[in-house]
């Protein structure tokens, strides 16, 4: 396929993105449906993830709690507040606390897989929320490659096929981060007029926000209008950030694009006036609850998968204010 044909099979892929996700989205509905999923009574299920202070962590946590509890399970929540220490301690208490299974949501791999393996050492099912470890049973998460490749798809149709973009470096070791990092490469080798800045930006947990903004800020000055055309990020709140840099610039040459849906940065992608180009809106309430049911279910005796993908749906300028109806952030 030559470069003009493929442009014009981004374009078409990324205007019908919907149409895949709502039949994706009935028909993961339908397979978690409450009727199939064994009853946790008398199971304790300790939850832990990495931080509660983002829409994605909070919403899967939540989840997961509630879908514990309507299953009629015990709860041990342990949330770490962005601190590695703090996560690896939480882990090691695990294993002394033996619970009938675990579920890791989100952490660099590096920080949390030394103690997965020593929970499945004990003989703790170990289960996950966007993390791939060997230790783990199950882990449920979106399709990242498949919606890594529509975001790049979408800004390279938004570009025409050229200009420069700049990249928050996703941080080590979290799989899905890198993973769409790494369909955006894939992509952009067959749009060599679209030239990635260099050195990447690099993102920083916490104050993820003010950082981006003041590393925006910077790069304006740097690339003045016309010479910057995207920012892209492997998770919306760096490009939250950057996009409210854009706006105190007064910049509307430049798009920016993320994952996830936190809802303040795909209102900025339905507001036309905001130079937000597009982002990947995923479910974690459903991929929270997800794992909480491949857990109940493995506790029964039956099969379950290595991963359970959830599907997500590309937000763009077109098709954002109908998104926020669908996954019920605006009425």
């Amino acid at each position: 396929m030559d470069r003009r044909s493929f442009l014009k099979a981004s374009i078409v892929g990324a205007a019908a993105a919907a149409a895949p996700y709502r039949a994706a989205h009935a028909e993961t509905q339908a397979a978690a449906g409450p009727n199939d999923v064994p009853s946790l009574a008398g199971k304790t299920i300790a939850i832990s993830i990495v931080g509660t202070e983002h829409f994605f962590d909070i919403k899967a946590y939540q989840a997961q709690i509630a879908e514990v509890e309507r299953l009629g399970g015990k709860v041990i929540g342990l949330d770490a507040g962005r601190n590695d220490q703090k996560l690896v301690s939480q882990l090691q208490t695990l294993v002394t606390q033996k619970p009938d299974a675990v579920i890791q949501t989100l952490g660099a791999l590096p920080i949390v897989d030394p103690g997965l393996k020593k929970l499945r050492d004990a003989g703790i099912p170990v289960f996950t929320v966007d993390v791939v470890s060997e230790n783990s049973i199950n882990n449920s998460t979106s399709d990242n490659f498949s919606l890594g490749a529509q975001l790049a798809l979408q800004l390279a149709s938004d570009l025409g096929g050229k200009g420069n973009i700049a990249l928050f470096t996703a941080i080590e070791g979290v799989v899905p981060c890198e993973i769409r990092l790494e369909e955006l490469h894939a992509v952009l080798k067959h749009y060599p007029d679209i030239k990635v800045i260099q050195p990447d930006l690099r993102e920083i947990v916490p104050n993820t926000i003010q950082d981006s903004f003041q590393k925006v800020t910077a790069l304006l000055a740097q690339y003045p209008e016309g010479r910057l055309s995207a920012i892209w990020a492997s998770w919306d709140i760096p490009v939250l950030g950057a996009t409210q840099a854009l706006l105190a610039a007064g910049r509307k040459d430049v798009l920016t694009y993320g994952v996830d849906g936190t809802p303040e940065y795909l209102a900025l992608v339905a507001d036309p006036a905001a130079p937000a180009g597009a982002v990947a809106v995923q479910q974690p309430e459903l991929i929270g609850r997800t794992a909480v049911q491949n857990v109940a279910r493995y506790l029964a005796g039956q099969k379950v998968p290595g991963t359970s993908f959830v599907p997500a749906i590309l937000a763009n300028k077109q098709n954002a204010q109908d998104v926020q109806k669908l996954v019920g952030q605006v009425t």
